[in-house]
């Protein structure tokens, strides 16, 4: 077995460190939802609490030394996870501005659509809700309505 330069050392240690940056990055649910070993479950929540920057980065340093005892294989596959779920939350985000964008611009056949494939929908509610938008933008109003549309659409879309 080769060694490995000290190149690639110091590329392993920062790669390390920065997986650690994400750990203290998580929101504690999904930290608490990995499997970590102990010993970097702990260092991460230290490093949660550190406010000074210098204390903060060798914390980080910390973590990545603790790191190199570990597989650090489950938590990279974790992290993929949430990139995942993040990026299809977008999607399905942006998909829905589509739509209400659609509807804005009087789309009545993309209403009949959303109402015949997601019986949730108040049809009441929702024609309100598209004709309090219109009016706001021929007024040249703050989008008020056209927010609620999209919590309402995202309600209802994304729950079913």
């Amino acid at each position: 077995m080769e060694e490995k330069s000290r190149t690639r050392i110091k590329k392993e240690v920062t790669e390390l460190q920065k997986l650690g940056e994400r750990l203290v990055a998580l929101p504690l649910h999904q930290l608490e939802a990995l499997a970590l070993p102990e010993e970097i479950r702990e260092a991460v929540s230290f490093a949660k609490t550190i406010k000074q920057h210098g204390a903060y980065r060798r914390q980080i340093q910390y973590i990545g030394v603790i790191m190199r005892q570990f597989d650090t294989e489950p938590i990279i596959r974790a992290f993929a996870e949430i990139d995942a779920a993040g990026y299809t939350r977008a999607m399905e985000f942006k998909q829905i501005e589509t739509t209400r964008d659609e509807l804005v611009s009087d789309n009545e056949e993309l209403l009949e659509d959303l109402i015949r494939r997601y019986p949730e929908f108040d049809r009441q509610r929702l024609t309100g809700l598209i004709r309090n938008a219109r009016k706001e933008i021929s007024l040249g109003k703050p989008p008020k309505s056209s927010r609620n549309l999209f919590r309402y659409l995202t309600e209802v879309m994304i729950s079913s």
